[in-house]
């Protein structure tokens, strides 16, 4: 199956990308899209006759006073994508790449770059191919965009470096030959147009939107359960009371908890436990108000939410830009000089992003510890543990992990945002740190999947620690089917390294169930 591209007035989406991420399409061009592109390149190749243009007859960034000669005009764009490939550290996960050279793509689709057509399509077949650069995590500033890291992708498009195809890292140009791919080949500027942008880290934002959505419903659905669990009042998640403050994200994750724990024959109504008898007991047995983790969940929630739907919002806005500089715009016959490859907004997003994951993980500890603890509950065995208390740890060992993990990821989410420090001989004066940002946002949301499997393995044990199964709402209960079908109820110790993995692995490739449109 194939994903069209074309000029239509489309608007690329995070859906569109999960589509080929994930799903396996495949992407195609129309006529209209190719024209325009041909008219873009035919109209800056004229327009720059006679004319000085930043990047076609000058020098980079603060040697932009050098004037280039005709004759080495081409030697000066392979000198910069070869000059820029230094990056270092780990590589990019090519999912996280791939997500990057499909926003190359549909920037150069804006038809207001000026290369050749042939730079499009070779992406094209390079991304239906799954031939996917090496590029590192360690380069960019995000200030003339991810110059290093895309530079990385401009050399496997002029046929060398190194590529991951079929799974290894080899030669580019025998990815190339066994595909029956040629380079592009240089014409005016195709070197600083395809290293100078911000693609790459709105690809991994793009990744980590997909997978913060995923993990944000996953978490939505393990609060609702240990509500359930407890026997939780129902009127924190109210639509009365949640209805009576005005924050969208408030009001549509106390909506999405109803809908969750409809059916639940433990989750208690206030008017038959309290307001309907005489309460003659000086102390109470049950706990009038949950812990905060549990009864505050649409108010810690609801800000959540808003920020990754507004991070969606601000992501698709770049995804369809353009974002090299100059730009060049056919209607109005002229060239712009600016700075659209900054990395301002995918940097302050990320950031945001990562801030309120790391509250998300934050708030699943707490449920996880108060779920373990039953000097807390004062309902489960410690640790929910299956076994013979004392002899038996039960998940004891795997609440290091997680509390371990959370506290890494309070440390990581410091903001990249303010980060400026000024290199490129103080032409680069303040800069974005966008794609630091973006991969440290990753890593953030890496560890919240990990706290996540390690909190639901604790559920699950807690189900059958009070026998629950049958009480459960049906939405909760098809989910503790689920993963005891992965991880069976354990009362001897055991490693659990395999199943904490084999739980995260699960919470990645599937949804709970629809409870938003993201989009």
């Amino acid at each position: 199956m194939q994903q069209d591209l074309n000029n239509k007035e489309v608007r690329f989406t995070i859906d569109f990308f999960e589509k080929v991420l994930f799903k396996g399409k495949l992407l195609n061009f129309d006529n209209e899209a190719i024209e325009k592109l041909t008219e873009c390149y035919i109209f800056l190749q004229d327009f720059s006759k006679g004319k000085l243009i930043y990047g076609i007859n000058t020098g980079f960034g603060p040697m932009a006073q050098y004037r280039i000669e005709q004759k080495d005009r081409i030697d000066l764009q392979y000198n910069l994508i070869r000059s820029h490939c230094g990056g270092a550290g780990q590589h990019i996960p090519p999912l996280y790449v791939k997500a990057g050279m499909i926003c190359r793509l549909t920037s150069i689709l804006q038809a207001k770059s000026g290369i050749h057509p042939e730079c499009a399509l070779l992406l094209k077949d390079m991304i239906n191919n799954d031939i996917i650069p090496v590029i590192f995590e360690h380069g960019g500033v995000g200030a003339s965009g991810d110059l290093v890291q895309l530079a990385h992708l401009a050399l496997a498009m002029i046929g060398e470096g190194q590529v991951y195809y079929k799974g290894k890292i080899t030669d580019t140009a025998k990815a190339f030959d066994d595909c029956n791919l040629k380079p592009i080949t240089i014409r005016i500027r195709e070197g600083l147009s395809l290293i100078n942008g911000t693609s790459i880290m709105t690809g991994i934002s793009i990744v980590n939107l997909i997978r913060a959505k995923n993990l944000f419903d996953w978490s939505l659905f393990a609060g609702s359960m240990i509500n359930e669990l407890v026997d939780s009042f129902d009127d924190s998640f109210s639509e009365e009371l949640n209805n009576s403050k005005k924050h969208l994200g408030q009001i549509k994750v106390a909506e999405a908890m109803r809908k969750i724990l409809a059916g639940s024959k433990m989750i208690k109504q206030r008017k038959l436990a309290l307001y309907n008898r005489n309460v003659t007991e000086k102390i109470l047995a049950e706990k009038v108000q949950e812990y905060y983790s549990l009864r505050c969940m649409p108010q810690i929630y609801g800000p959540i939410y808003d920020t990754i739907a507004n991070a969606i919002k601000i992501v698709s806005n770049e995804i369809n830009s353009a974002n090299d500089n100059p730009v060049v715009d056919v209607e109005t016959k002229n060239v712009y000089h600016g700075g659209n490859f900054h990395g301002d907004y995918m940097s302050l997003e990320m950031d945001k992003l990562k801030i309120v994951i790391t509250k998300l993980t934050m708030t699943n500890e707490r449920q996880l510890n108060f779920l373990l603890n039953p000097k807390l509950n004062e309902k489960f065995a410690p640790f929910v543990n299956l076994g013979t208390p004392g002899l038996n740890l039960g998940m004891q060992g795997v609440q290091f992990t997680a509390t371990s993990t959370t506290a890494e990821c309070q440390t990581l989410s410091f903001p990249n945002y303010i980060h400026s420090i000024p290199n490129n001989n103080d032409n680069q004066d303040i800069v974005s740190m966008g794609t630091n940002s973006a991969l440290i946002t990753k890593k953030v949301i890496d560890n919240a999947y990990q706290v996540l499997a390690i909190y639901y393995m604790a559920l699950i044990q807690a189900v059958d620690n009070i026998k629950a199964k049958d009480k459960m709402a049906p939405a909760t209960k098809e989910v503790y089917i689920q993963l005891r079908n992965l991880v069976p109820a354990f009362s001897k110790d055991t490693p659990k390294y395999k199943e904490i993995e084999n739980i995260n692995n699960y919470l990645l490739n599937n949804k709970p169930g629809i409870l938003f449109e993201w989009e």
